[in-house]
């Protein structure tokens, strides 16, 4: 298999972290209880006094409790307030976002003008937080949402805008900065300001560049909210920036970041070990859906070549493949039609698919932060869930080492017989 080097594409690049204390932290632990959905508390979502169509959205779509991080960040949020939240993957952080300002539009008269903007670094995400807006607005016929980005020729979005005239836009930087400069997006009526996996959008020069420009062109009077299940301390004064005496959240103990029914199992091997080695377990574990992390598109495109001339059912999504191409196995994989996903990073931040048990780290991430990323895409929202990282070179036991002592979670050799009912939920 190709080992090339990846085409740079900032919505893959990884990053490193560190932290400090922060001058007013609310809160600054959100700790789940151990093996619940996000910490069932005996309040409800009721108890938020929302809308009763967007509870009536709530209700349909199953939820009844709210996570803890749900529980600290939705009633600051729904007055107003400023919001700068770290919480581990898996806990609905982007539930806190959405509610919170569809409780704060007025849903009951036609909306005329952008009143929402939200910013994520990848096209996959920006659709996930669109879905996610029309679920719960689908009581509110005034409420529109659109999502722009890269890859689609950019006649289709401007006559989107025309036709539907969106009241909540989410994207990517580039293509909404793009619609704003050449004002066919206006900007100038928005009342919210939303990043998510902030730390990705501001770490890198170019990105955080486009952000700050999208930002100049709202009024100077808005919410801003930010969230990402990593925050490094180099970046928090730079989200401050944007904000006015936030509400802030952080796990500053790292410990608490990671998630408890997720089992974490490294297997050490060879390069050319690793192709039937991942066979072989692929045919031993039981799984509802499998994600496979790779370092490359060469890489995911072979391993996924390989993969299905072994008769499994597998697709592979990366950033070379063409945005209608990419959308297309994103929706399959999402709908259950494929069982396995070969993916590099660009799916290894805050892409939720509930039937996801199984991560394999199929190649090393580059650092703790990308792991915590990648593995978090089981066991999300207090399920069981399994982790297998391949360690083939003194470099990736160096990575996995430094997992283990900043997240203080202890990853073992993979045994040669694992209970399913430790990796599967009933």
């Amino acid at each position: 298999m190709s080992a090339e080097e990846e085409i740079f594409e900032y919505e893959e690049v990884a990053t490193d972290q560190q932290d400090e204390p922060a001058p007013s932290t609310i809160d600054p632990s959100i700790e789940p209880s151990k093996g619940t959905y996000a910490s069932i508390h005996a309040a409800g979502f009721r108890d938020f006094l929302l809308k009763p169509l967007l509870m009536q959205s709530i209700t349909d779509s199953g939820f009844e409790h709210p996570s803890d991080v749900q529980q600290k960040c939705i009633p600051q949020a729904m007055i107003g307030n400023d919001i700068l939240c770290q919480a581990k993957s898996g806990m609905g952080k982007t539930a806190v976002f959405v509610l919170s300002t569809l409780q704060q539009l007025d849903t009951d008269h036609p909306i005329e003008d952008v009143k929402v903007v939200v910013l994520c670094h990848t096209r996959e995400l920006a659709t996930q937080i669109s879905n996610e807006f029309e679920r719960f607005s689908k009581h509110f016929p005034n409420v529109h949402t659109c999502a722009f980005f890269g890859g689609i020729p950019i006649a289709q979005d401007i006559q989107r805008i025309k036709d539907i005239k969106p009241c909540i836009v989410v994207g990517t930087p580039g293509r909404m900065l793009e619609l704003v400069q050449k004002k066919h997006l206006n900007l100038s009526k928005v009342g919210h300001f939303i990043l998510d996996e902030c730390d990705k959008m501001l770490e890198k020069a170019d990105m955080r560049q486009d952000v700050q420009m999208i930002f100049v062109n709202t009024p100077v009077q808005k919410q801003v909210m930010m969230f990402s299940a990593t925050l490094p301390a180099e970046i928090r004064p730079t989200a401050r920036n944007f904000m006015k005496d936030p509400m802030e959240i952080f796990v500053d103990d790292e410990s608490k970041l990671t998630l408890h029914g997720l089992q974490q199992h490294f297997v050490k091997l060879e390069e050319r070990e690793k192709n039937k080695k991942l066979i072989d377990l692929l045919d031993l574990l039981e799984f509802n859906q499998v994600v496979i992390f790779v370092k490359s598109c060469p890489r995911a495109d072979e391993l996924n070549r390989l993969l299905s001339e072994y008769g499994f059912p597998s697709i592979a999504i990366h950033s070379r493949l063409p945005q209608p191409e990419r959308s297309k196995r994103y929706q399959e994989f999402k709908d259950f039609k494929h069982r396995i996903l070969v993916a590099t990073d660009v799916f290894g931040r805050g892409i939720d698919i509930e039937r996801v048990n199984i991560v394999f780290n199929y190649d090393m991430p580059d650092n703790s932060d990308s792991y915590l990323h990648r593995v978090g895409r089981a066991g999300r929202f207090g399920t069981k869930g399994l982790a297998i990282t391949f360690a083939s070179t003194t470099e990736d036991m160096e990575v996995l080492n430094r997992v283990q002592a900043r997240f203080e979670v202890s990853i073992t050799p993979l045994p040669d017989e694992i209970a399913v009912d430790s990796y599967m939920s009933a």
